[in-house]
C-alpha cells in the first residue's frame, strides 16, 4: 500500500509578551523552540475516498480539524486546485497523535503546517516556504513556524513574522497537567482586565537572550505574560507553577530546565 508520512513537532514557547492588538488578534514577542522528541506522525495512505478523510484522535469535528482548514485554505490560493482533490480522492490522511491538546504545544497548527508541506512535495506544487507560510497564516498564528522547520525562533506580530535564532537550546523537563486551558479564553480574559496600551510589557532585550539564560533569569509570571489570566481563569495550575517551572504559551504544559534533579515531570 502506497504510503507518505512526516512528524509533526511540538513547540515550547520559551518567553511571551503581548506587544499589541490587531482587531480581534493579540501581536506578540515569542521564543518558539521546537521539541524534536515529542511530535504526532501524520501519513498520506492509500485508499479511495468520496471527500477529505483524515482518522486520528480528535476532539474537534473535521470541520475546525486544523488539517482540514489547510486543505481549504491551499485549495483556495493555488493555480490547479484538482491536482490536490484528486490526491485526496485516493489518499487518506491518518494522524498518529502524541502530542496533547489544549495544552500550548501548538499541536493543531504543526499538523496544519505538516499538512502544507507534505501536500506542496508530494503534489509538486512548487509552493516556497514564504507562500506556505503565507497559507498558513489563514489557519491560525503558530503555523508559519513550523513551516520553516527550524529549531529556535523568535516569533513576532500575530505570529506570521519568523526570525531564526541562534540559540542555546536547554535540556527540558515536560509536563502536561490534564487541564483544559482554552487560549481564546485565556486572551480574552488578558484583554480585558491585564492589557495596557500604554505600557511597554516587554524587554527588547529578551529576543537577543539565550533560552537557557531567559530561564536561568526571570520567574515564569515575567516570562509569560499569560500566565496571570490563565491563574485566574484556571487557577489549579498554580499547582505546577512552582520554583523554576514555566508555563508554555496559555498552557497547561509547564516545563524547567533539566538540572539532574528529580522532577515530577519525565523528560521528553
Amino acid at each position: 500500500m502506497a504510503k507518505f508520512s512526516m512528524k509533526s513537532p511540538a513547540k515550547i514557547n520559551i518567553f511571551l509578551k503581548v506587544t499589541g492588538t490587531r482587531g480581534s488578534y493579540h501581536e506578540i514577542l515569542s521564543r518558539f523552540i521546537r521539541l524534536p522528541n515529542l511530535y504526532d506522525q501524520i501519513c498520506f495512505e492509500s485508499e479511495i475516498c468520496r471527500e477529505l478523510t483524515i482518522e486520528g484522535n480528535f476532539s474537534c469535528t473535521r470541520e475546525n480539524n486544523s488539517i482540514y482548514r489547510a486543505y481549504v485554505a491551499l485549495l483556495k490560493r493555488i493555480s490547479e486546485p484538482q491536482k490536490v482533490k484528486t490526491f485526496f480522492k485516493n489518499y487518506k490522511i491518518v494522524v498518529d497523535k502524541h502530542i496533547p491538546e489544549c495544552g500550548g504545544l501548538g499541536g493543531g497548527p504543526s499538523n496544519a503546517a505538516t499538512f502544507l508541506r507534505m501536500t506542496n512535495d508530494i503534489c509538486r506544487l512548487g509552493l516556497s516556504k514564504d507562500e506556505l507560510a503565507s497559507i498558513g497564516s489563514f489557519i491560525g498564528a503558530d503555523v508559519s513556524f513550523f513551516i520553516y522547520d527550524i529549531e529556535s525562533a523568535n516569533v513576532k506580530g500575530i505570529g506570521e513574522v519568523v526570525e531564526e535564532f541562534n540559540d542555546d537550546l536547554p535540556r527540558l523537563n515536560i509536563c502536561t497537567p490534564k487541564i483544559n486551558c482554552n487560549t481564546a479564553k485565556v486572551y480574552a480574559h488578558f484583554r480585558q482586565f491585564c492589557y495596557n496600551p500604554d505600557v511597554t510589557s516587554y524587554d527588547v532585550e529578551l529576543a537577543d537572550m539565550k533560552s537557557s539564560d531567559i530561564l536561568l533569569s526571570l520567574p515564569c509570571k515575567e516570562a509569560n505574560d499569560l500566565c496571570e489570566p490563565t491563574l485566574a481563569l484556571y487557577p489549579e495550575m498554580e499547582n505546577y507553577l512552582k520554583n523554576e517551572w514555566f508555563m508554555s504559551g496559555s498552557g497547561s504544559t509547564v516545563f524547567c530546565i533539566d538540572n539532574n534533579k528529580t522532577n515530577r515531570c519525565a523528560e521528553i
